[in-house]
């Protein structure tokens, strides 16, 4: 064992004794695994199971090694775990260990903090100016200025009072409107500054995928240098990179940018501006109209239709002539008034930048208008390539999540990440002669791949129900049969239940079935509504030991709790996605094109990692027990059930219902006894 692996292990000895926890094997392989990556630089992707303690396997390391470490993570409560929790607990025993003082920062994008400049010259902005009108936000303006002007405040939108999204708005900017803290009057103080100032010289620094999948696809520096990256929850990051990059427009953002516009610089141009805005709106809704009078219409577009070319085509031109006048007015030097063009131009190109992309998506871009909120989106098709030359060939890259595998293989979150399996391959990564043998260039094939396992009992601490003969789930959410079956195990069980549904319709049927037949019961259901923050969902959740949670896809992942308030999981069908989803399905057209199969290849991994972080949410510490019940036949009567089941964690498996409801009762009655 080298002097590092010895101190790694130490170190990890220490942090594990200052959180009150024990050591465990897939812990230990896990940090000798990151400790290798980090020293010899070399990506690693691991799975570890839940239970496993990934979050001190990765940062014990970091820390040992003295090198700069950022981890990004796809929740906002992982990164609170982080940061208030792990972090925290384990600084004091690290800094004696190491004989330094060890540090750590969060980092989030400029509109997650709120901008003084703006909220100080709130009487000269237009959007302050438009919430003040509405005497229901006044009270929440009052309180956030209260707030940012108090001892200690972070400015931090996580940390603010609750307001309304409005007021946060008027209060923020985003990273293309802010004028920098160099020329900002209130530079000094800025809040989103101080917070990276901070996190420039921070051995860990934590944030989330987006503001990296931000820098990677732009090739545009956001975040601090780092000398590794850890992707926690790395499941989930080609999805939030898609996300991040995906351009959209609407005609609020359009008129949003027409009377900044008007507002600083008034006259034929922004009244132009305006003109084009209006007409946009209108082609923008008749459109929408359309669609909804004929569903058929919607999904992916080949080109922009036709009655939205012209108008946005005008609101590019528009806005050019704008830009150009404002650019061109160079007499300001009141410095508000100069972070009030730095806003306007922000706003301003963000809108062109989108226009212009809309008008010439190519083929390696999906295009699609989204109905209901008169929306038009662009993402692209594939992102692994950008991910492989712009994150893997830069440093170490440890990427980790308890569901990695489908199948037990990992090859497909490894292909969606970027990272080359087998070997080099032509076609996926430069020869070292084009890349010219750079020093210090990462090879994307140069991976280690772990799996170290969970320490918890599955097989005796879980059961896996597969009713066989359940009609297939159809269109129209959770069928007759499925419903009454989800009544009698929630029942059985007492309440102590989180139902999974893939649609909020399902998850509406299921609210008003059980209303009806567990009335007697007066067990609590808290249902999940549209817009609801899923905190608040949980923590009602955990309070209450009888009580059934029903909620939708945010509700999969992420949810921690342990002991008798969750001792059923119900998942309503395979987790596939929607026939009409523009990007997988154009992702999957794509493999069916190239000879493969769409379904194999791309929807089939994504229910599988999906399912298993949804049976995930049963077993969370040693001692908890209980049943997960899918109530989707296709599991068992289907081919590609197999490749499902071996992505879960290894339950018990039964198809007998009377034998769950028994062991449910059973379970009922004991924590009742305790």
């Amino acid at each position: 064992m080298s002097e590092y692996s010895k101190k790694v292990r130490s170190a990890l000895d220490a942090a594990v004794a200052a959180i009150g926890g024990s050591p465990r094997d897939g812990q230990i392989e896990m940090a000798e695994a990151v400790a290798n990556a980090l020293s010899d630089r070399h990506h690693l992707l691991v799975q570890a199971g839940t239970g496993t303690g990934k979050s001190l396997a990765y940062l014990v390391p970091a820390l040992v090694h003295g090198k700069k470490v950022l981890v990004a993570t796809a929740t906002l409560a992982l990164q609170r775990q982080l940061v208030e929790r792990d972090l925290p607990k384990i600084k004091a025993a690290l800094d004696k260990e190491l004989n330094r003082d060890i540090s750590f920062a969060i980092y989030k994008g400029v509109g997650n903090y709120i901008c003084l400049q703006k909220m100080n010259n709130a009487p000269n902005d237009p959007e302050a100016q438009a919430v003040l009108e509405v005497s229901s936000l006044e009270g929440d303006a009052k309180r956030l200025r209260a707030w940012a002007q108090s001892a200690n405040a972070t400015g931090d939108r996580d940390d603010a009072p609750e307001v309304d999204r409005r007021v946060w708005s008027a209060n923020s900017v985003s990273g293309r409107e802010c004028m920098g803290a160099d020329e900002c009057p209130s530079g000094s103080k800025c809040f989103a500054a101080l917070a990276k100032a901070k996190a420039q010289t921070a051995d860990i620094v934590v944030t989330n995928h987006t503001l990296l999948a931000i820098e990677i696809v732009d090739s545009h520096p956001i975040l601090p240098e780092r000398d590794a990256i850890v992707l926690d929850e790395a499941h989930e990051f080609m999805d939030r990179t898609t996300q991040a990059v995906t351009e959209e427009i609407t005609a609020a953002r359009v008129a949003r940018a027409a009377n900044m516009a008007r507002k600083h610089l008034p006259g034929k141009a922004s009244d132009a501006l305006h003109k084009a805005s209006e007409k946009f709106a209108k082609a923008l809704g008749e459109y929408a109209d359309d669609l909804k009078a004929d569903p058929t219409k919607a999904g992916r577009l080949e080109k922009l239709p036709s009655t939205l070319e012209a108008p946005l085509r005008a609101i590019k031109e528009a806005v050019a002539s704008v830009t150009a006048l404002i650019s061109a007015d160079a007499q300001i030097i009141d410095p508000n008034s100069m972070a009030e063009r730095a806003r306007v131009k922000g706003a301003l190109n963000e809108v062109s930048q989108t226009a212009t992309k809309l008008l010439k998506p190519g083929h390696t871009h999906v295009l699609w208008f989204e109905p209901t909120y008169s929306t038009l989106y662009l993402a692209p098709l594939a992102v692994s390539d950008v991910l492989r030359g712009n994150l893997l060939t830069q440093t170490p890259v440890i990427a980790t999540s308890a569901t990695l595998t489908v199948g037990k293989s990992f090859d497909a979150i490894a292909k969606n990440i970027g990272f080359v399996i087998g070997g080099k391959n032509e076609d996926e990564v430069e020869d070292d002669e084009e890349r010219g043998e750079k020093k210090g260039v990462m090879d994307p094939a140069n991976l280690q791949i772990l799996d170290v396992g969970s320490p918890f009992d599955f097989a005796n601490q879980g059961m896996l129900y597969l009713p066989k003969d359940l009609p297939e789930p159809g269109r129209d959410g959770p069928s007759r049969e499925a419903l009454t079956e989800l009544g009698e195990l929630i029942q059985a069980a007492g309440g102590r239940t989180l139902a999974l549904f893939s649609s909020w319709r399902g998850v509406e049927a299921a609210d008003e079935h059980l209303r009806n037949v567990l009335a007697e019961l007066k067990l609590p259901i808290i249902t999940q509504r549209r817009g609801d923050s899923v905190g608040p969902l949980v923590d009602k959740f955990a309070k209450d030991e009888k009580s059934i949670l029903l909620g939708t896809i945010s509700l999969w992942q992420g949810i921690d709790v342990p002991g008798p308030a969750c001792t059923l999981v119900v998942i309503d069908r395979i987790p596939f996605p929607r026939p009409d989803e523009p990007v997988l399905s154009a992702r999957a057209a794509e493999a069916d094109a190239a000879g493969g199969s769409g379904f194999m290849q791309i929807s089939l991994p994504r229910a599988a990692l999906l399912l298993a972080q949804g049976t995930g949410r049963l077993i969370r510490s040693l001692d908890d027990k209980g049943v997960v019940a899918i109530l989707d036949s296709r599991i068992v009567n289907k081919r590609y059930g197999s490749i499902l089941l071996n992505s879960m964690p290894p339950f018990w498996r039964t198809s007998d219902g009377a034998v769950i409801k028994e062991a449910l009762r059973r379970l009922d009655a004991q924590y009742l006894e305790s």
